[in-house]
This record gives structure tokens, sequence and C-alpha cells, in this order.
């Protein structure tokens, strides 16, 4: 599995151990300045090219690249650039004038009732998306109002600025999905595949997971079954015809593969580890995990330790 940029790595990239940080029980946020993040990382290597485990929208006035596996975009002068945790980038600034503003957030930030029924269905990060705007100095200068909202929220003490930041937030990525292009009519996926891809979807928005209090929202067949309107029957089967394997055999695989994360990347107890993935029980956590691995958790986290 390729590592993931936690967020602690992240702060120590941008030399930065006591951030100003907005986290409340839903997740974490912060908003930085280009200009001055650039200043602190005068003398630092680049930034690798892979995946982070957090959102980051950036707002940049200058020229650059950033660079996927399969192409590299260009931004001439102004651009706005939308970075999920499951597409690894490279970003090059290829001029000395650079400037803008860049966020960070956790998926469980924003509110459920804002995004979960929603963000599946946003181009703008969606799995096979490369969104790298160029935009006109006028919308550089309206987004940067946004911004500047997001920095003086962070450092009020407003009673309710989790709420106003997550609709500053929600405002960036509608205006980003205004500047996808239109899906045409009639893409040419079958019913079949879009159910496939709108499960994988689902299900790979979950992870990673962060911190000791995020959960998996969804668990079994019924769950993801119910979030795309159709039979558990007929996910089932479709998934079995499209990818030879069963929705339950997707889910645990998915499972097992952060659990192992979780066990050789975090210090947390196996309790919590269980209960993070679902599990009410200990016991049927080991059970779960020793056999998809084949071994305990303890031994499996004994052994990567060593």
């Amino acid at each position: 599995m390729k590592h993931a940029i936690s967020l602690s790595e992240f702060y120590a990239q941008i030399k930065t151990d006591n951030p100003h940080i907005a986290t409340d029980l839903l997740g974490h946020f912060n908003v930085f300045e280009i200009e001055k993040v650039r200043k602190r990382m005068a003398n630092s290597p680049e930034m690798p090219y892979d995946k982070r485990t957090y959102f980051k929208i950036s707002l940049i006035k200058g020229s650059s690249t950033v660079e996927y596996a399969d192409k590299t975009l260009e931004i001439k002068a102004y651009g706005l650039l939308f970075a999920t945790p499951k597409i690894p980038y490279n970003f090059n600034p290829t001029g000395d004038d650079q400037s803008g503003y860049f966020c960070v957030f956790t998926y469980d930030f924003l509110a459920p009732e804002m995004i979960w029924e929603k963000m599946e269905n946003l181009t703008v990060f969606s799995q096979n998306a490369t969104p790298v705007f160029e935009i006109s100095k006028a919308d550089y200068e309206s987004f940067t109002l946004i911004y500047q909202k997001m920095q003086s929220e962070l450092a009020s003490d407003y009673e309710y600025r989790y709420e106003l930041l997550r609709n500053y937030v929600s405002e960036l990525i509608y205006n980003g999905q205004k500047l996808m292009p239109k899906r045409p009519k009639g893409s040419g996926l079958t019913a079949s595949k879009r159910i496939v891809g709108l499960f994988i979807e689902l299900l790979e928005r979950q992870f990673p997971i962060e911190n000791p209090r995020q959960s998996l929202q969804l668990r079994k067949a019924e769950d993801y079954a119910s979030r795309l309107a159709i039979h558990t029957n007929h996910l089932n089967k479709t998934l079995k015809e499209e990818t030879s394997f069963t929705t339950k055999q997707f889910i645990n695989l998915r499972i097992a593969e952060e659990a192992k994360t979780l066990l050789s990347k975090t210090d947390w107890p196996v309790t919590v580890i269980a209960d993070c993935l679902g599990f009410e029980e200990t016991a049927h956590f080991s059970n779960f995990f020793k056999k998809h691995v084949g071994d305990s958790p303890l031994k499996f986290r004994a052994g990567v330790m060593i």
C-alpha cells in the first residue's frame, strides 16, 4: 500500500509544529498563505509525489505545473487546485513570484448532512478527475476573499466559527464544481459499471482513518445499497458479475488493508482500532484480522516494528 502523508508529516514539512488549527469533534481544518510557507521551506526538499491523508484546496498566483501519474497540467498565472487523499500529485512552481492560499481539511471536518449524500457525485473529487483550473484575475480576487474570511474565523473565538468554516470550504468546492466540464449525456458507461464506480467511491471516501474518534459510517452491504438506492441483492450481483468480488469481499479487503496501516503507522490500542473499523468487540476484530492477514493484530504489529 502506497504511503500516505499524514497531517503531522505535512506540518513537519512546512516547518510548522504549533499551527493555529481548527479542530473540533468532527475533524481538522487549517488555512495558509503560500508565500509564507515557501519562505519557511526555502531550503527544504520538494514535497514527495505521494498520497495525502487529507484534502487540500489551493488558490495559486504564479506559474507552476501539477504532475499526475499520467499527465502534467500547467498554470500560467492564476489557478485553483483540488487535491484528494486518493490521487497522488506533485506541485512544482516554475516562477519565482508565488503567492496565494491553501486550506487543508479531513473528510470528517465537513458536516455529514452537507457532504455525505453529495460528495460521491462531485466530479471535482472523483477518482478520474485531475481538477486543476486556470482562472482569471477577477476570479482569483473573488476566491481570495473566501480564504481571507477563513483566516479571520480561525483567529476568532466565535461560537459558530466551525460552521462558517465548513460553509467557506463548501463554497470553494461548489465553485470548483462549476469549473469542471459538463459530463456528456450518454457517457458510454453501462448501468452496472456506474454502480461499481459509485460503490468504490463510497467505499474509498471512508478512508484513511485519521484519528481515534473517526469510525466507519458504511460497514455492511446493506449500508452501501441504501446509499445507492438499489437492493442489496442487485448490488451483490452487479459487483460479482463485473469484478468477481462480492460486496462483503470488497468491504472486508479494504478494512483489512486499513487495519494493517493503523497497526503499523499508529500506536493506537487494538481496542481503539477495532472500534474505528466498526467492530463491536475487539475479539471479533482479532478473528477478522487473523482470517484475512494470517496473524493476530498484536503479532502483526510486533512484526512490522522489528
